[in-house]
């Protein structure tokens, strides 16, 4: 029966302190029970006297048969008492069990509550509040002793998530000082009169490689705020605004690939947020659709808002990729194939970052027929604002 009544929680912590309490009770409940049956269990004995006199044979055999109907009779008296006693206490038993289960499941809920206080407050912590701590409150005990601990934790991830954040950006602006001197040091050796060819060329591929690690750098700079937490700056987005604008910058380029765009986005897609940083989100993935797009290929550009939530949804064609390499895309750099060497590796990985801090989320999709979907779920804007 106890078994059956926690067989629903069977490998708790709660199923096992119900089960410790329960048990204990029943045994200690049997003990008690054994004992007042031992001690009830007695027989009344008589006792014969020493001697008759002559002449009350008759007299003291009647009373003897009187006094032996009388014993038959209280012996029966007491069997059936026993038999009562015995009834009443393996029913009392049995209700004290189901009771005792009961009393156990409130007992050990109670004994863990700040346990499953700890656990809740630790799963509301993620990379961007890890500035929040438990604060368990309470005598010096084992919990207040994990509390502090995890405390202790999360305040040295945050302290490592800080310097690493606060590295990139500080990196990220340093090198921009050199790379400006680099691009001086170019001008002035092509500005002089009469260059040397070699020199112009030798200028020209420099030059691209600068604005390759100026770009790279723009991405970490970018990446690392959208991971330091909550935008500011936050106002109301059109999406299907910015997907228009970044498909007007690549005009030539998709031109040039002679790729065919299908745009079917609603008159309004509005999320809340940071402005420059959607801006970059939508123009990241159109990018990576356009860039690293088949000759002659397609994008499907596609977009949800029903209230509820803002979807936005790019879809391309091309060959038929492993759903396992397209989960890493949204790592820094991680790249599909020898053909994106030219990309710096961070433009879907400043998608993700962006999408959390908005409180969305990405979702890379190899589509069976060949190429690849990148969808994008963020609030509406109501409900985020």
């Amino acid at each position: 029966m106890l078994g059956l009544m926690i067989k629903a929680h069977h490998g708790t912590a709660q199923a096992r302190f119900t089960a410790l309490y329960a048990a204990v009770f029943l045994l200690s409940g049997t003990g008690l029970l054994g004992l007042t049956i031992l001690l009830s269990g007695g027989s009344m004995t008589s006792v014969a006297p020493a001697g008759r006199p002559p002449g009350a044979q008759s007299e003291l055999a009647a009373a003897q048969q009187h006094i032996q109907v009388l014993q038959d009779q209280l012996a029966g008296v007491h069997e059936q008492q026993s038999r009562r006693l015995l009834a009443g206490s393996l029913v009392a038993l049995t209700v004290m069990a189901v009771v005792s289960v009961a009393l156990g499941r409130v007992l050990a809920r109670r004994v863990l509550r700040p346990l499953r206080l700890i656990t809740g407050a630790t799963r509301r912590i993620s990379a961007d509040s890890l500035d929040r701590r438990l604060a368990v409150t309470g005598p010096a005990d084992e919990v207040k002793e994990l509390a502090d601990t995890i405390d202790g934790l999360l305040e040295r991830l945050e302290a490592s998530f800080t310097a690493q954040r606060r590295f990139v950006a500080n990196a990220s602006h340093e090198l921009r000082t050199p790379l400006a001197t680099m691009r001086a040091s170019l001008d002035v050796a092509v500005a002089k009169r009469d260059p040397a060819p070699s020199t112009v060329a030798l200028a020209g591929r420099l030059r691209a490689q600068l604005d390759r690690v100026d770009h790279l750098l723009d991405g970490f700079l970018v990446l690392a705020r959208a991971q330091h937490g909550p935008p500011a700056g936050v106002a109301p987005v059109d999406l299907a605004v910015l997907a228009g604008a970044a498909l007007r910058e690549r005009t030539a380029e998709v031109a040039a690939k002679r790729l065919a765009v299908a745009v079917d986005l609603p008159s309004e897609m509005t999320t809340w947020g940071s402005p420059a940083l959607l801006a970059r989100l939508v123009d990241n993935v159109v990018d990576n659709a356009v860039a690293h797009n088949e000759e002659g290929g397609w994008i499907r550009i596609a977009g949800l808002a029903d209230g509820r939530r803002t979807v936005f949804t790019v879809e391309t064609g091309g060959r038929v990729f492993d759903q396992r390499e397209v989960d890493r895309l949204a790592q820094p750099f991680e790249r599909l194939g020898a053909e994106r060497t030219g990309s710096s590796g961070l433009g879907l990985s400043i998608v993700a970052a962006v999408a959390a801090a908005h409180g969305g989320r990405l979702e890379l999709a190899a589509r069976p027929e060949g190429g690849l979907r990148v969808s994008i779920s963020l609030p509406p804007g109501r409900a985020a604002a």
